[in-house]
């Protein structure tokens, strides 16, 4: 896990040094481990390191003939691609295999055989190219930027923000779609002129502009095929297991986020299969009554397994200490309370180990979501497409205009999942596979682990897993009311103590209490903030958040209007983000 950055100007120019220095310094935050450039003709290239594997002699850029890379990520299966292909590498690093096999097999084959997470930048001299290349479910980000005279990339917007080449301009568009949908969809950023490179996505440059494009699917072709419990039950546990051992790989310390939920409590039942020494576990708790709490669950399956547990309780007042600095962390946003903990549990984990294993993509993969069970029926059994209102859609008169056109990249990710074959279920998935998973999901794990300076891994986000998981007929992903039916049965076997089969409690962050029980206050604070003024109406916002612990939909709303506004002063305005929450709203611009 690392920072990369760089420029590819036209043919004659030279990249520009303080630009490129700005864009690492801007990412020293994903590599306190070490920095590394590459300047040759008109390519620039930038690297700070987080060093996981080969930490003696895995510093970027790593160079082969007139090949130079930086990578941010790991090919977990480097150790197998080497030996496979009886490559001749001088380090032991997991991303110098890459580098050879472009030199071997072009564009076309260089990334086809990797399993992991990666995003990749590679200046073949010879071409005169530079080729940027993103892992298929989008686990590692990638955005560029056509500037004058060329192209800049970089892990983080923030860090083309920070080169002086790219204005901090907003898309109306992405914001609407940020207030509603909690994320932004597409390959346009919320800043106008940045985009991301798309999961599974490769761009060729030459000459300062982008020639080509080619895209790795994520997900096999074709519907539902025939199998039977026993032999889907077999091929999982097969693939998990290979997933996980992979995932392990590490030459520091690593550890599991754990919540009470099956997707993390199935990763520790295979660690703990595969582990000699026992499993580093973090869970997450709030100090709010009521509130979802996954401690008990997750510490009976740590003690099932023998598990080192460790509870972080987020009470409001770290709360509002924090959250100007974890709303910081989130440059591409997402308003998804789970900022929250993810943040806490990151620092926590940072203090054991600097690698965490997490269960993301299991919802996704199994169907999970109660959303997929209503998207299987047809409407006139009651059942509804996902997403179908926003965070304002219920709340009234607050915004000066109406949201607009914000659910027509999801929309569009929807159509384009509904392809020949998959059921309305595999439909459903695949559209928040292309665009919940990387842009809220992982986009989430990422900046609030390397924040932290630790790396997240996702073992369900495995070509493997996919390949044994997404043509499961429908039927043993989900049956009656009861989602993710296969992970349950395997959890069953592996792990009784986790109680596969309880109903789903759902992770709920507290926010809507939180912001209750200081509304009066906050609200004022939240409507006088420039980003917010623009949208809003001042005397509604300050009711709205006056009226935050009403119901649950002003609550998400007034969390919405808080991140926005702290996300607007950070990233559009530049202002300071030290201090608490009522120090940073309430300092003027």
């Amino acid at each position: 896990m690392c920072g990369i950055a760089g420029l590819a100007m036209r043919q004659g120019a030279t990249p520009d040094q303080s630009a490129l220095t700005a864009m690492a310094r801007a990412l020293a935050h994903r590599g306190p481990d070490g920095s590394g450039t590459h300047l040759a003709d008109n390519v620039g290239l930038a690297h700070t390191r987080l060093a996981i594997i080969d930490l003696a002699t895995g510093d970027q850029p790593l160079f082969a003939g007139p090949a130079a890379l930086v990578a941010n990520g790991e090919v977990y299966n480097y150790l197998e691609l080497r030996a496979d292909n009886a490559l001749a590498t001088t380090t032991n690093s997991d991303c110098e295999p890459p580098l050879h096999l472009y030199r071997r097999d072009g564009l076309a084959g260089f990334a086809a055989a990797m399993r992991g997470m990666y995003a990749i930048a590679l200046h073949d001299r010879a071409t005169r190219r530079l080729v940027l290349t993103r892992d298929p479910f989008g686990i590692k980000p990638l955005y560029v930027a056509q500037v004058e005279g060329g192209l800049a990339f970089a892990s983080e917007p923030r860090a083309l923000l920070a080169s002086g080449l790219v204005p901090p301009r907003l898309r109306a568009e992405a914001r609407e779609e940020l207030l509603q949908l909690q994320f932004t969809t597409g390959p346009a950023t919320i800043f106008d002129g940045i985009s991301r490179v798309l999961p599974g996505e490769s761009l060729v440059v030459a000459d300062g502009a982008i020639i080509e494009r080619h895209r790795r699917a994520a997900l096999p072709e074709g519907g539902p095929e025939p199998i039977t419990e026993a032999d889907a039950l077999a091929r999982f546990d097969a693939a998990f297991e290979d997933s996980i051992r992979l995932h392990q790989r590490s030459d520091v310390p690593y550890g599991l986020f754990l919540s009470g939920g099956i997707d993390s409590g199935a990763v520790l039942a295979m660690m703990a299969r595969l582990a000699d020494r026992p499993v580093r576990a973090f869970t997450a708790r709030f100090d709010v009554p009521g509130a979802a709490d996954e401690q008990q669950g997750a510490e009976a399956a740590a003690a099932a397994t023998g598990a080192i547990h460790a509870t972080v309780t987020v009470t409001e007042a770290m709360v509002w200490r924090h959250l100007p600095e974890i709303v910081a962390a989130m440059d591409d946003p997402v308003a998804d309370y789970a900022i929250i903990p993810t943040w806490f549990l990151a620092r926590r984990a940072r203090e054991d180990v600097k690698v965490v294993l997490s269960g993301e993509g299991g919802d996704e993969l199994l169907a999970g979501y109660g959303r997929y069970r209503s998207a299987m029926r047809p409407w006139w059994l009651g059942g509804r497409r996902p997403r179908a209102a926003g965070a304002f859609d219920r709340v009234k008169d607050v915004l000066r205009a109406p949201l607009a056109g914000w659910r027509d990249g999801f929309a569009a990710a929807e159509a384009a999942a509904a392809t020949q074959g998959r059921t309305r279920l595999m439909a459903a998935q695949a559209a928040d596979i292309a665009e919940w998973l990387p842009n809220d999901l992982l986009l989430k794990l990422d900046r609030c682990l390397m924040a932290h300076g630790v790396e997240g891994r996702t073992p369900f986000l495995d070509p493997g897993i996919a390949a044994a998981c997404w043509r499961l007929p429908d039927g043993l992903k989900v049956r009656g009311r009861t989602g993710k039916w296969l992970l349950r049965e395997w959890l069953s076997r592996n792990l009784p103590a986790s109680r596969p089969f309880a109903p789903k409690q759902g992770f709920t962050v507290p926010v809507a209490a939180w912001i209750a029980s200081v509304g009066d206050r906050l609200g004022p604070l939240v409507a006088a903030q420039t980003g917010v003024a623009e949208i809003a109406h001042p005397d509604r916002v300050a009711e709205l958040f006056r009226t935050a612990g009403a119901d649950k939909h002003r609550g998400f709303a007034a969390w919405h209007l808080l991140f926005y506004a702290l996300w607007h002063r950070a990233h559009v305005e530049g202002l300071p983000t030290d201090g608490d929450v009522w120090q940073v709203l309430g300092q003027r611009g």
